[in-house]
């Protein structure tokens, strides 16, 4: 069962894009990926089930991008370029939400994130996905 904690608010770098998100599981869902989008990318995400995002704000600023296959739809501001979401690839009724654009949040709270492996992607192998490391978070005394 999700919680109300589980909902949160969040927007894009210059605001014209505000979104409400209620994640699947908080944040225990949180990875990054190796696929060469996201290595790019460097984002932080959480897991969103279908119908988990409103957006409230600026649906006519966000622009989609697609590659590869183009199952997996990446969402970002037309205006400030800052990624919002995108819908998954290995399992389209999730989403995955920059950690970053919640308020409240930053990728910085994590010590630790798993790492997924995006380059040897399961629905291209049709091996379970697997981890490919763990990015880690130390602060500075």
């Amino acid at each position: 069962m999700v919680s109300n904690m589980n909902r949160r608010m969040g927007q894009c770098h210059c605001g014209a894009v505000r979104f409400e998100v209620t994640l699947s599981d908080g944040f225990e869902s949180i990875r990054r990926c190796t696929c060469s989008y996201c290595r790019m990318r460097g984002a932080v995400v959480a897991m969103a089930e279908m119908g988990g995002i409103t957006i409230l704000r600026g649906e006519e600023a966000l622009t989609r991008y697609r590659f590869h296959t183009g199952s997996a739809e990446h969402f970002f501001c037309s205006r400030c370029g800052i990624y919002t979401h995108h819908q998954r690839r290995s399992d389209q009724n999730l989403y995955a939400v920059n950690v970053a654009c919640l308020e409240g949040v930053s990728p910085f709270d994590f010590p630790e994130v798993p790492v997924m492996d995006g380059v040897n992607h399961t629905n291209d192998t049709g091996k379970p996905t697997r981890r490919a490391g763990t990015l880690r978070f130390i602060p500075a005394d």
